[in-house]
């Protein structure tokens, strides 16, 4: 146990974890891997994990009643243990959470979860060795990752089973768990040895502080979000090019509009559609037929304010959650006091997520309204039907299929935006956990639901090119939408051809007969991108940014 005789200037590195608040921007670069991972300790922290530590000791000296450290657990918590047990009751803690099932959860939430855990631990109230804690950067950093399953958590008591799998591998506790070391599967003894590491033997309290909190909950709850946010600011750009399309007046835009109604979220969504639609670019002519745009184009600022103000907030929440440390009881290191409490409760996260759902499926449908106002003549303002480039060939569909690929996703993720946190079972655990906060599964939905999302965007955004590409056929009589559109769109549009490897030129639009391309093979490409962070993300990064600001001062 490192004690304060080290000095700071011995413990401190240069960049790396110290148990204070970490916002999204930083845990995305750990967890993907663009930041390297160490850990930046310094003599008063390491002074408070050891009074934890000692508090846990003395409690075990006194043979005071401490769940979980002398007592058995949940529904079993009235069973005392005898003192010289308290370290086997931590090793069977694991062996009888092994009980995960379903897939394999994605690696960014494994290692974000273990991010998290290590950080709040760092604080002090958890009564575990800071080794242990060093052990998770060890993995971290070599690239080892436990495999998880992705049924096993209420939300209630933390994510028990998912943390436990984490607690297992870098414990070498029992062996009742695989690891994924940089691409290899073996179990926790062998990825051990490979990492040159020797197993653990965890001491009293320290399963309960590694399994007993909501970090995993929090890692897949904070990826959700970074990457919708993401997601938001593509379809913003899809919107703004869909509107071009559709020839939108911009007077519904201009800040008197919001000035009149000054919700922060219609505000900042209304200058960034004034901003993309006019940036650069002579006002477009209306169609001299219509007196005023339909509602999915005049009151765009007005529908996705209140999704901008809400993912925001949820960002507020996620953030709050992924710093707190929520494992019990908690420790006062200070006074050496238990509080044996409920932090691990996931009810923040459980209705944040179910939220972060709702307002993914909210930006489908505006979407989905947007393509079929595109694809009607009757609406599109002398558009071709189904937006089919070559009208010359008479059985020509366009885009047809592609709108029904569209039409199929877009129910589905209104669907998911149902929530699951007042599905709770009441009866688990022996009717302990009787109120359940459902994290994991919100999280887990919310996470499909941005996946689902990002496969939407790229159908929406094949929409946005070929739209545009005979918007300008019919404006300037040539096939090159990127003349009309400002600098950010021009971006993304490139960027978009680059990838489906199309050479935009006045000669032909995206598509010009039916035959010309595998559109399916076309929307996986795109998603990869979306999905990959690849550079149709990053055309959209001063959006993004902008939202990052908006997000960091929305009032608490």
């Amino acid at each position: 146990m490192l004690r304060s005789n080290i000095s700071d200037h011995e413990l401190t590195t240069d960049y790396g974890l110290c148990g204070s608040q970490i916002n999204l921007s930083k845990f995305n670069g750990w967890v993907n891997r663009n930041h390297s991972l160490s850990l930046d300790l310094h003599s008063s922290m390491v002074d408070r994990m050891a009074a934890s530590v000692d508090a846990v000791s003395n409690a075990i000296s006194d043979q005071q009643v401490i769940y979980g450290v002398t007592t058995c657990f949940g529904g079993m918590s009235n069973n005392q243990i005898e003192c010289h047990d308290a370290a086997a009751l931590q090793a069977n803690l694991l062996s009888f959470l092994a009980s995960g099932a379903g897939p394999e959860l994605a690696a960014c939430h494994t290692r974000g979860a273990m991010l998290l855990r290590a950080n709040v631990l760092l604080q002090g109230k958890s009564g575990i060795r800071l080794e242990v804690i060093e052990r998770l950067v060890d993995f971290l950093k070599a690239g080892a990752i436990p495999i998880v399953r992705e049924y096993g958590s209420i939300g209630a008591s933390g994510d028990l089973i998912p943390l436990g799998t984490i607690a297992r591998a870098i414990s070498g506790s029992c062996g009742k768990v695989n690891v994924n070391v940089n691409g290899e599967v073996c179990d926790a003894p062998t990825a051990l040895e490979r990492l040159d590491l020797k197993p653990i033997e965890l001491r009293a309290k320290e399963g309960l502080a590694l399994v007993n909190g909501t970090s995993f909950s929090s890692a897949i709850a904070a990826n959700s979000t970074i990457a919708a946010k993401q997601s938001l600011a593509i379809s913003f750009v899809v919107q703004s090019i869909l509107m071009r399309a559709l020839q939108v007046d911009l007077d519904p835009f201009q800040a008197f509009v919001h000035q009149s109604k000054p919700h922060r979220g219609q505000v900042w969504s209304a200058k960034i559609i004034r901003d993309l639609l006019s940036d650069g670019l002579a006002q477009p002519s209306c169609p001299t037929e219509k007196v005023q745009d339909r509602y999915s184009l005049r009151c765009f600022p007005q529908y996705a304010g209140s999704i901008v103000e809400g993912i925001s907030r949820i960002q507020g929440v996620v953030e709050t959650e992924m710093n707190s440390v929520s494992d019990n009881p908690l420790i006062d290191p200070d006074s050496g006091k238990f509080y044996q409490s409920g932090n691990f409760l996931g009810q923040y996260l459980g209705i944040a997520m179910d939220d972060l759902r709702r307002f993914i499926g909210l930006l489908a449908k505006h979407l989905d309204v947007q393509i079929a106002s595109l694809v009607a003549p009757e609406f599109n303002h002398g558009l071709s039907p189904s937006l089919r480039g070559n009208d010359d060939r008479s059985f020509n569909m366009g885009l047809k299929g592609l709108q029904i690929c569209g039409n199929s996703i877009m129910p589905m993720l209104t669907y998911l935006g149902n929530p699951i946190v007042e599905h709770f079972p009441t009866h688990a655990e022996q009717f302990n956990q009787n109120i359940n906060g459902l994290s994991w599964g919100a999280a887990n939905m919310a996470w499909k639901s941005v996946g689902m999302f990002q496969h939407y965007l790229a159908v929406a955004s094949i929409f946005a090119v070929q739209a545009i590409d005979l918007r300008a056929k019919s404006s300037l009589g040539h096939y090159d939408g990127s003349q009309l559109l400002g600098s950010i769109n021009r971006q993304f549009y490139v960027n978009l051809c680059e990838r489906l490897s199309v050479q935009p030129g006045p000669d032909r639009p995206l598509l010009f007969n039916d035959t010309d391309r595998w559109l399916e093979q076309d929307i996986e490409q795109l998603t990869q991108d979306i999905a990959g962070q690849g550079q149709m993300v990053q055309s959209v990064r001063p959006i993004i940014e902008s939202f990052n600001q908006f997000c960091d001062e929305t009032p608490s």
